[in-house]
């Protein structure tokens, strides 16, 4: 049973879940993906999305609060720079977990973590879902009639000025 057992310990000590936690949370700040379990996944969530709105308020007493959590200052730089001004807008859920299977050794579950608003790929399927759905048939049947058209009468108008051209030459 699972009595007052608020947080996933990862089967580690304190300490040693909070580095990895911390170097977890400054990977995935500074690739913007990582691949990992999906109990660390799922952790890391818990750790980094409260980070991540804390970074929405550019002041230095936030700075101070995230870098006592997270330890790097390149990733605190990169995470007030870079990604609090394109999630400003956004009330939560900054993070995607993406299950991929099981690893080769242990087949332990593992799944990608990324942060929502720097998939390029998935920003890039939506719309081109969306173009692909605006698209008819009958634009198709149009396009070769609008070739054919101008296709038929450029003879027509070629032959009136050749016609035109002879008589001059005589």
């Amino acid at each position: 049973m699972r009595h007052n057992r608020t947080i996933n310990h990862l089967g580690r000590k304190s300490g040693h879940r909070k580095s990895m936690l911390a170097n977890m949370a400054c990977s995935l700040i500074l690739h913007k993906r990582i691949e990992t379990t999906v109990a660390k996944a799922k952790a890391l969530r818990v750790y980094v999305e409260p980070l991540i709105t804390k970074s929405k308020d550019d002041s230095t007493h936030s700075r101070r609060t995230v870098f006592a959590y997270l330890k790097q200052k390149e990733a605190v730089t990169e995470l007030f720079r870079n990604v609090a001004p394109k999630i400003a807008d956004r009330p939560g859920g900054y993070t995607r977990i993406i299950k991929t299977g099981f690893r080769q050794g242990d087949a332990a579950d593992m799944a990608f973590i990324e942060l929502v608003d720097f998939n390029e790929a998935a920003l890039g399927t939506t719309k081109a879902a969306e173009k692909k759905t605006s698209t008819r048939r009958s634009r198709k049947k149009a396009a070769p009639k609008a070739e054919a058209a101008p296709a038929a009468e450029a003879p027509k108008a070629e032959a009136p000025a050749a016609e035109a051209e002879a008589p001059k030459a005589e």
